[in-house]
């Protein structure tokens, strides 16, 4: 627990990196341009749909509304989701902004992904992402009448792929691109993610959150590559 603490510590700390902060502003713009042309895109559907039934209504207004629920439903379960699959293209110059100032060392032993086997992760990642969101979705429905059923459901499942995810975008530059089991505890990875995933859930501090796991996440897997060559040596 206390590695995780610290790990969210300096994480929070780091945020005004100008490297970090870079990737920041592209990673929010990125993701916010593409929930905003999502609900466009349901906005005119919605108006061919109701126009090819003759029960389009006469200011467009109705249509509007509609997309803009649509919109926020959409940003509400698929924003996690999103938001760490733009991020993706981007956590290697947060992992190597975090490595450059507190782990110089190991650093210099790191080795970029080969951009196909990047995209190749960023795509599996999302493809986790979206099959355990959907198996947890007849959970969440089957709790919609409890006061934080649906909430909880989503927190967990997120938990679990988050602190995966977080974790492994660091760790597997250390790897020569082997996929070796992670050095991170299960237990560690499990409250780096609830963490995260919690932060997704409050506005504005759910933009920022999944750097701030990223950074964390590689805090944690070199602490953890510390522990483990520190047990070898």
């Amino acid at each position: 627990m206390n590695a995780v603490i610290a790990s969210l510590s300096k994480a929070f700390g780091q945020l005004g990196d100008p490297a970090i902060l870079k990737v920041a502003a592209k990673s929010i713009g990125i993701t916010v341009l593409l929930f905003i042309a999502m609900g466009i895109g349901f906005y005119f559907g919605i108006v061919c749909l109701t126009a090819a039934y003759g029960s389009a209504s006469e200011d467009g207004w109705l249509e509007a509304i509609a997309a803009a629920i649509l919109a926020i439903l959409g940003f509400w379960f698929l924003f996690r989701i999103v938001a760490l699959a733009v991020l993706q293209f981007f956590a290697d110059k947060i992992v190597a902004a975090v490595e450059a100032k507190h782990y110089p060392d190991l650093a210099e032993k790191a080795k970029p992904l080969p951009l196909p086997q990047d995209i190749a992760n960023s795509f599996k990642g999302l493809g986790r992402a979206l099959g355990f969101n959907l198996l947890a979705l007849p959970f969440a429905i089957v709790l919609i009448f409890t006061a934080f059923g649906p909430a909880v459901v989503f927190l967990l499942v997120n938990a679990v792929l988050l602190g995966r995810e977080l974790t492994d975008m660091a760790w597997l530059r250390h790897t020569d691109g082997q996929p070796l089991p992670s050095p991170v505890s299960g237990t560690e990875r499990l409250m780096l993610g609830g963490v995260i995933a919690a932060m997704m859930l409050v506005p504005f501090l759910n933009l920022i959150a999944p750097v701030i796991g990223a950074a964390a996440g590689t805090h944690l897997a070199h602490d953890a590559m510390r522990r483990q060559e520190a047990a070898h040596a």
